[in-house]
């Protein structure tokens, strides 16, 4: 991996050269920059084998089954379709090459609200078959039902969740395949201050819980850099962003980091250029997907955008494409690791969720898009954040 400069920024590449992930739009792609760690620095590409789902094609098993649960239905349907679709990949592709072991896909639909955890949570603990979950794919709804699982050792690993409390729970079935809020938070904002070397950051937070998380712990890592006077959580309408863009119109900062949501950072992103800010704009956030590309248009040019959620490699993006009529999105291909992980328990016989547990507890390998091996309380030993660039 190798550090370029480009329109002010530092571009990480990765190995002969950048991956494009997701849809064109107008003239604007999702360009793959590279990964980096907590303390913002370039990680190395993986070059270690990956795991297989279809393993050796030799396993034999009774009847299992693992769980997905995740918003399949509503505003949040996509990242939970995304996750989904890849975990059912993995499961298909273990099933044609193990005819002794045909392990099934059991689907539970939250709609993204906390308020039905009552409602799923029992139906998914309550199967006798399901020896491990995928989900929940929201920090809310995982929130709400880690309990449950936990009561009922059940190991619950989300594709997507990033919520850095979950793992503060005493919860030893959570495992998260992602980094949380507060790492993603410190990545940025150190890759920012010491690899970018920007002097003056202003943060900005969409008012959201996950924003506010992000932003706090950027700011944190900021410092002095992070100005009282630039910094802002709230609407666009609302009368301290304007005086911040005024402020910002007057002494424009080396760069704006905003946190939050992908609704809203478009206009966002156009209210910056049209108040003349031209400051680098990056995000922390997990906005890498073609709705937000199309949104931006011309304001979000030369944007850099992270998120936990690793690119899909070629060989992916076709056997998702094939299956299922539709490129991978944002989680797709921690779903399908997730899957590939369980499947290789099932297959080396763990049939039973204490024996599943055990397996995830000790589990450390390389899947699509990262190292997965996990801490006592459920967090990657060694999470990382992966940085895009709209050009």
């Amino acid at each position: 991996m190798r550090a370029l400069a480009a329109t002010g920024f530092i571009v990480l590449m990765v190995a002969a050269g950048a991956l494009i992930v997701g849809r064109e739009s107008s003239h604007l792609r999702v360009v793959v920059q590279g990964q980096i760690d907590e303390k913002g620095q370039p990680v190395p590409p993986d070059n270690t084998i990956r795991a297989n789902p279809a393993g050796q094609g030799t396993a034999i098993c009774p009847p299992v089954s693992i769980a997905v649960a995740g918003a399949l239905t509503g505003q949040d349907a996509e990242v939970g379709m995304n996750i989904k679709n890849g975990v059912q990949l993995a499961i298909t592709r273990h099933n044609t090459a193990n005819a002794g072991c045909q392990v099934q896909i059991k689907l539970f639909d939250t709609g993204g609200d906390p308020q039905r955890v009552s409602d799923v949570a029992p139906k998914i603990v309550a199967d006798a078959y399901t020896v491990g979950l995928i989900g929940p794919s929201l920090s809310g709804v995982a929130q709400g039902a880690g309990a449950l699982f936990q009561a009922n050792g059940l190991p619950a690993a989300t594709a997507s969740a990033s919520r850095s409390s979950l793992s503060e729970q005493g919860w030893t079935t959570f495992f998260r395949a992602v980094a949380s809020d507060d790492v993603q938070g410190r990545a940025v904002a150190n890759h920012l201050r010491n690899v970018l070397r920007y002097r003056k950051v202003c943060v900005m937070s969409d008012n959201s819980s996950y924003g506010d998380a992000l932003a706090f712990a950027a700011g944190e890592a900021l410092a002095g850099l992070a100005p009282a006077d630039c910094r802002f959580s709230g609407a666009l309408d609302d009368k301290h962003f304007g005086e911040v863009i005024n402020r910002m119109r007057t002494a424009p900062p080396d760069a704006v980091l905003r946190t939050g949501a992908y609704s809203g950072t478009a206009e966002f992103l156009r209210r910056l250029r049209d108040a003349g800010i031209m400051s680098p704009v990056i995000s922390a956030q997990g906005i890498v997907n073609a709705q937000f590309v199309t949104q931006a248009g011309d304001s979000g040019t030369n944007v850099l955008l992270s998120c936990p959620c690793g690119p899909d490699p070629d060989w992916f993006t076709k056997e998702y494409r094939d299956e299922f009529g539709r490129d991978p999105g944002a989680y797709s291909a921690e779903g399908y690791d997730l899957a590939t992980i369980m499947l290789g328990g099932i297959d080396a016989g763990m049939l039973v969720r204490r024996q599943m547990l055990d397996w995830m507890r000790h589990y450390s390998g390389t899947g699509v898009v990262r190292r997965y091996q996990w801490t006592g309380t459920g967090e990657l030993t060694d999470p990382t954040v992966w940085v895009y660039k709209l050009q």
